[in-house]
């Protein structure tokens, strides 16, 4: 065999080792990718699930109230405050207990809004959310989904006119406004709060 016939044949042997070892690295990078992508829909879809799944301790709490439908229970241990949220939005039911006057079913994503009234002489409604500071927590108690713990994050005050504190875009998470007058009632008092480590897994 000529020595030009051999330096064809060794060029031809390495370009097919080459194209050999581009398949094979090739073949290598897509399986890392493949395997990073399924990684990452695990780790997804198991945030999606605890989201989902989020176990909530539990409570029963009564379904009526001095004749009244229950949707919730608040409990605000910093003023020591136990009372239900009512469905019905009257005032003979805000003059029983606080009321749910608009927005998310309680422990669901959204917005509650709860309104109460500030009269000094009922320990169930809202007469000592003027002592609420940031950072103070409460907790929304229901049937279904059980006891959620929830963050104070901003307190303010407003005319009756401005319903912007009623908005519910959240996020994606779950809130409370609570709701009541001023003292001297020309004001409503703002309090709101979301759940406590919203997003986080496990």
């Amino acid at each position: 065999m000529s020595v030009k016939k051999v330096l064809i044949n060794i060029f031809l042997l390495i370009s097919i080792l080459l194209v050999w070892i581009t398949i094979i690295a090739k073949k290598k990078e897509d399986d890392e990718i493949e395997i990073r992508n399924t990684e990452i829909e695990n780790i997804t879809r198991k945030v999606e699930i605890t989201k989902e799944e989020k176990q909530y301790p539990k409570e029963i709490i009564v379904k009526k109230y001095k004749g009244y439908t229950v949707e919730a229970k608040l409990e605000i241990p910093d003023i020591n405050l136990e009372t239900y949220i009512l469905q019905e939005n009257t005032e003979k039911a805000l003059n029983t207990a606080v009321v749910k006057i608009y927005g998310a079913t309680p422990n669901h994503i959204g917005n509650l809004c709860v309104a109460g009234h500030n009269a000094p002489y009922n320990k169930n409604m809202f007469r000592d959310l003027k002592d609420l500071t940031i950072g103070e927590r409460l907790y929304i108690i229901d049937n279904k989904i059980g006891k959620v713990e929830y963050e104070i994050y901003d307190i303010y005050k407003v005319f009756p006119e401005d319903v912007s504190c009623l908005l519910q875009e959240t996020n994606g998470q779950k809130e409370v406004t609570l709701i009541t007058c001023t003292n001297d009632s020309t004001q409503r008092r703002i309090i709101k709060a979301r759940e406590v480590n919203f997003g986080d897994v496990p």
